[in-house]
């Protein structure tokens, strides 16, 4: 009764039988179909067990040691080379080889359990029946964990979209305070993101960049509005407040564990450094200064310049890259400006694309 209800359990399992003798393979076949499997494949040419197990994918093989063309252990062998590492599939060997080095040389291959010939049948239904529970439970765990990663890989999703938006919306906050800046976040984040794109950044960091950068200048928020919104120019003091949005914006994101945050934070603290040591707030100097921030620093300004402001008309794009270019070297990394001229199309479609209607970032 035992036996039955686990062959009952385990019959929808697939088993492959590989035996150069005919006779043994279709002995195997009726005990195994009296036992009630339904799934049993029985070959006899060694040669063809890769096309068999690719297109039959058994759950269990049979396998003789002696035989003509491949041995057991070549069998064994090719298999170990074609099924991942982290599979399991048992091997049952069914051989009149007893010596212990056939045996420890199976077991290195692959084997999982022996049987001597000539075989009680009772004992081998006993062995077939318990590695197919193996199999079973493998397979069940295997995709459980499948199912579990992708409720996993789903719930990050979701979350990194929920961050992500919280992100833009804080942005947009940004922007509200600041109301003639139009669409500059989003513009600007583009830019940078074609730029670092550009010099060399990988998808993932392109990607953080586009987001981190939007909070480049959070710490405006602490700005008040009399100087933040003053439409002629900022006297010294007014100037050396205005400058302190770095540092407020850095303190506002700082020990973060995300990664996207970190990379705002850095933008945040250094967008205003300059490649000659003449920037703010620490007069960070050349590479001193994070890529990030540098790319940022570039694309901001840019935009600033091609954008009317309240005490200003917006720049054309030549004068726009005329100033930057003259400034290469001294505010903005000579390096980043000439990756800027070459990108420059790119950025004129960004610039176009965000001109008048928004766009939620992809």
């Amino acid at each position: 009764m035992f036996l039955s209800n686990k062959v009952k359990q385990l019959q929808h399992l697939k088993i492959l039988i590989l035996d150069d003798n005919g006779s043994n393979v279709r002995i195997l076949e009726r005990m195994l179909q009296m036992a009630g499997y339904q799934q049993i494949h029985g070959m006899t040419d060694s040669r063809e067990i890769l096309h068999v197990y690719e297109s039959y994918k058994p759950d269990l093989l049979l396998l003789d040691l002696s035989m003509p063309y491949m041995d057991g252990f070549e069998v064994m062998q090719l298999l170990r080379e074609t099924i991942e590492e982290a599979d399991y599939f048992p091997i049952l060997i069914i051989t009149a080889h007893s010596d212990q080095e056939s045996r420890l040389r199976a077991l290195e291959l692959g084997a999982r359990d022996f049987i001597g010939k000539p075989f009680n049948q009772s004992e081998l239904l006993m062995r077939v029946g318990n590695l197919l529970e193996l199999r079973q439970l493998y397979v069940e765990l295997r995709k459980n964990n499948e199912e579990l990663e992708q409720k996993v890989a789903e719930q990050t999703a979701l979350w990194k979209e929920t961050q992500m938006e919280l992100v833009q919306r804080l942005g947009h906050v940004i922007e509200f305070r600041d109301e003639d800046t139009g669409f500059h976040i989003a513009r600007m984040s583009h830019y940078s993101a074609a730029l670092g794109r550009a010099a060399g950044l990988n998808e993932k960091a392109v990607e953080l960049l586009l987001h981190a950068s939007t909070l480049h200048d959070i710490g405006k928020i602490a700005i008040p509005d009399h100087i933040l919104l003053k439409p002629g120019k900022l006297d010294p003091e007014e100037m050396e407040e205005m400058r302190a949005h770095a540092l407020i914006g850095a303190d506002m994101l700082k020990d973060s564990t995300t990664e996207m945050i970190q990379m705002a934070y850095t933008i945040a603290l250094s967008h205003h450094e300059k490649w000659d040591g003449t920037g703010y707030p620490y007069g960070l100097k050349g590479e001193d200064i994070p890529l990030v921030a540098r790319i940022v620093a570039v694309c901001d300004v840019y935009d600033a310049l091609t954008s009317e402001r309240p005490y200003k008309s917006a720049w054309s794009d030549e004068d726009a890259l005329a100033c930057i270019l003259a400034d290469s070297g001294k505010h903005f990394d000579p390096q980043l400006v000439e990756i800027f001229l070459r990108i420059f199309p790119e950025i004129q479609e960004i610039q176009r694309n965000y001109s008048t209607v928004e766009v939620v970032h992809q």
